[in-house]
């Protein structure tokens, strides 16, 4: 049995937790990447990973060609690739709400504040389904770059791609912020859906009965 926004926000069953304006989404994501944790560990340590591979492959490639002739695919990968994969990114985002039942889907962002988004309105959702959506764009990309880093017999254009890994990895963290705050918040059964109109993403925790001493 699936419930609405409505339901949830009017239930005694519930309690609200937290408002995210859209507006208010840069300060979170810094605040909960910041936040110790299991989740921000592995950010972290896969971050260090991937950058000590783009250092080894770096200076593989200085043996063979000039700065001069690395530099345009350095742009390629730093600037143009992961802009071209905005918004596959977001469109990722889409699959898993479809497959979860969301039909009313719609796609944003704002240019000034740097940030996009996909959002399913009054479509409300768990932990578990809240970290596929959140992850399969992440998981889905990165997969694709790392195969194709590994079939193309070309090094430039796997550094290329190894910075595209890295940008998008680095892009992901607002997905990440969010994972982590389920995370720090694990005990809290949660749940969450975007106001589309108002710009708001609400995010409610199911109250836990109270024992009552007979």
């Amino acid at each position: 049995m699936s419930f609405s926004a409505s339901d949830i926000s009017e239930s005694k069953e519930y309690r609200h937790l937290l408002s995210l304006p859209y507006s208010d989404v840069l300060p979170f994501v810094i605040e909960y990447i910041k936040k110790r944790s299991a989740i921000t560990g592995l950010f972290l340590v896969l971050a260090m990973i991937n950058i000590t591979w783009l250092i080894l492959f770096r200076i593989e490639l200085m043996k063979a060609y000039t700065f001069v002739s690395i530099l345009p695919y350095t742009v390629g990968g730093l600037i143009l690739f992961p802009i071209v994969l905005i918004l596959p990114h977001e469109l990722l985002h889409i699959i898993p709400y479809f497959l979860f039942g969301a039909r009313k889907i719609r796609i944003g962002g704002n240019l000034k504040d740097y940030y996009f988004y996909v959002s399913a309105p009054d479509f409300p959702v768990g932990r578990f389904k809240f970290i596929v959506i959140a992850l399969t764009p992440l998981i889905s990309i990165s997969a694709i770059i790392i195969v194709m880093i590994f079939s193309l017999d070309k090094p430039l254009w796997c550094w290329s791609l190894l910075l595209t890994l890295f940008v998008h990895f680095t892009m992901s963290a607002g997905d990440i912020a969010l994972i982590n705050f389920y995370w720090i918040n694990r005990s809290k059964k949660i749940i969450t859906w975007d106001d589309a109109n108002e710009k708001v993403a609400y995010f409610y925790a199911r109250v836990k009965k109270q024992k009552i001493d007979r």
